[in-house]
C-alpha cells in the first residue's frame, strides 16, 4: 500500500508519519506507533481497553508462529470491514488505535 493511501485512511488523525520496518511500514502519530502496514493490510494498535471492541466488530488479531510452533498474539488488529468503505467509521477506529498507542507508550 502506498503512503498516500495510508494517509487517506488516517485522515482523521493527521499528521502521521510512515516508516519502513519489518518488510512493512510503521504508522506513527506524535512519535507513537499506532498501526502497521503488512502485505497491503493495515493493522491497528489495540490494548486491553480497545481489543474487545475490535473483536466485537469482527476484526482479526495479528498472530505469528513463535518458537516451538506456538502462536504469538500481537496487539494489532485488522480494520473492521465496515470501516474499509466508510471514512467516518475508519476515523473512529483510527482514533481508537491512537488512544491505545498513547496509553501503551505511557506505561
Amino acid at each position: 500500500m502506498d503512503n498516500e493511501a495510508i494517509e487517506e485512511m488516517f485522515e482523521a488523525v493527521l499528521p502521521i508519519s510512515i516508516r519502513r520496518m519489518f518488510g512493512g511500514k510503521g504508522i506513527y502519530r506524535d512519535g507513537v506507533i499506532v498501526a502497521l502496514e503488512l502485505r497491503d493490510e493495515i493493522l491497528l494498535k489495540a490494548d486491553e481497553h480497545t481489543a474487545p471492541l475490535f473483536s466485537a466488530a469482527g476484526a482479526r488479531q495479528w498472530t505469528y508462529e513463535g518458537k516451538k510452533g506456538k502462536p504469538v498474539l500481537m496487539p494489532y488488529w485488522s480494520v473492521p470491514d465496515e470501516a474499509l468503505d466508510d471514512p467516518d467509521e475508519m476515523a473512529k477506529w483510527a482514533r481508537l488505535a491512537c488512544e491505545a498507542g498513547f496509553r501503551t507508550a505511557r506505561k
